[in-house]
């Protein structure tokens, strides 16, 4: 449940659109739910910002679909990460309107928040093989409301690629940098702009680059400050990371509202 439906909620009750009863019996299970093989964290979205995620590899069909269908009662929106191609047949089947992303290899059920105005970000992927971890990043970021868009193909080996588009660099608020082989691009990128950049580095490369160390080795020890780094091909962590580092604004916005209601009626209870 996110903390809006939860107002909202609140809000039917004081009202009196919706009984006590009824809203008790849609928190009970708001703390989370208790599949036997599975805990469903409903209350993830309150704490985080941001609700649970599926992580479907290693799930039966069977045992994604429940998970799935307990997360869509408190949630607008479920996106599952790591699909298969059977389990995102099944998920079709079972909500026609999913949204499935197969280069991403990610399943959205539910509608997506419409992104609000201002606040762009821009995954950067160094080559086309590095794509698939790009648009994972790029569908999270949709999934929960953030505009986003993608820039491709611009590595270093045709830097003349990445400086042509300096200005949409530079008019992001986060930017994600997904990169392979010896994982450079993220250093450059980090030398251009002033916002925050994640790096992602990928599996992709030759042997020497053993699967994705060697860009994260390089990543790691990029020269550019403040470079933020996550795990190999990890494009949904790097998303969750732009999300919370995005929405610090808004938490701050929440408690100048607190202290101002705060102050407001300590000076009405002084004025009386």
């Amino acid at each position: 449940m996110s903390p809006e439906a939860l107002q909202k909620l609140l809000h039917q009750v004081r009202s009196g659109k919706c009984s006590l009863e009824a809203a008790v019996e849609r928190l009970a299970e708001l703390p989370y739910a208790e599949l036997g093989f599975a805990k469903v964290d409903h209350h993830r979205a309150l704490r985080c910002g941001m609700a649970e995620v599926v992580f479907a590899a290693g799930k039966s069909d069977e045992d994604l679909l429940r998970i799935v269908k307990q997360a869509r009662k408190h949630s607008p929106v479920v996106l599952c990460t790591r699909v298969r191609g059977r389990q995102a047949r099944a998920l079709r089947k079972a909500w026609p309107d999913a949204h499935e992303n197969r280069r991403a290899r990610t399943v959205r059920v539910g509608q997506a928040p419409k992104p609000g105005g201002g606040k762009l970000v821009l995954v950067v992927s160094a080559g086309t093989s590095d794509q698939a971890v790009a648009e994972e990043a790029r569908e999270t970021l949709e999934a929960f409301g953030a505009r986003a868009e993608g820039l491709y193909d611009v590595g270093v080996a045709g830097l003349h690629r990445l400086l042509d588009k300096l200005e949409q660099l530079r008019n992001a608020a986060a930017v994600i940098v997904v990169a392979g082989m010896e994982g450079a691009l993220p250093s450059v990128v980090g030398g251009l702009v002033a916002c925050p950049v994640v790096a992602v580095p990928t599996s992709v490369g030759y042997g020497a680059s053993f699967k994705g160390v060697a860009a994260l080795l390089g990543m790691l020890n990029s020269c550019a400050a403040g470079v933020t780094v996550v795990n190999i091909d990890n494009g949904f962590g790097a998303a969750a990371a732009v999300i919370r580092m995005l929405g610090t604004g808004k938490q701050e916005d929440r408690s100048d509202r607190h202290k101002h209601k705060r102050r407001n009626a300590s000076g009405r209870k002084h004025r009386g």
